[in-house]
């Protein structure tokens, strides 16, 4: 992921008020952004500390700049064990979410919304970079971890260009 600072990860939410974005704490330990390793991360995210149930993620699109989108925590839990959309990691004990987000634009005024999947705690970018056990022998754990990297950038991509372009 490009570097971000603070100043262009407030100007760059589209689907939340000015309210919102002013009163926003960015997530702890990034505190000097200059310092966050950006080549480990995909995205970036984190829970609200005053909102329980309220979530931000800075996601890059396919073609333009990142996004920045606000997501609320469905109020009930997955019944089973749910597979995050995004890293699609089914071995890790981290709790898998259900996310909405609204629609940029008219179509968000209105209340059109998103869901998804994804780790509670926003941990895809870890969670892909860890080796998957091998498949069988002679498996290229390597290029298996490579592929889950690509797959992830895809799939966030993929959602900041729904909610931006509507498709």
């Amino acid at each position: 992921m490009l570097p971000l600072t603070d100043p262009f990860i407030r100007s760059s939410f589209i689907n939340a008020s000015r309210r919102e974005v002013k009163e926003m704490k960015l997530p702890a330990g990034f505190e000097d952004l200059a310092d966050t390793d950006w080549d480990d991360l995909d995205f970036l995210g984190w829970r609200d500390p005053k909102f329980a149930r309220r979530a931000y993620v800075v996601l890059p699109q396919l073609f333009g700049d990142p996004v920045g989108v606000t997501l609320v925590q469905a109020e009930a839990s997955p019944r089973a064990r749910a597979m995050c959309n995004w890293c699609q990691d089914v071995r890790l004990p981290n709790e898998v979410v259900f996310w909405s987000a609204k629609r940029a634009g008219d179509a968000g005024r209105r209340g059109n919304t998103v869901g998804v999947l994804v780790c509670r705690e926003f941990q895809c970018s870890e969670n892909v970079r860890k080796d998957p056990p091998p498949a069988y022998e002679g498996y290229d754990v390597a290029g298996a971890r490579e592929r889950r990297i690509d797959s992830l950038r895809l799939k966030v991509a993929g959602f900041a260009d729904m909610l931006v372009t509507g498709r």
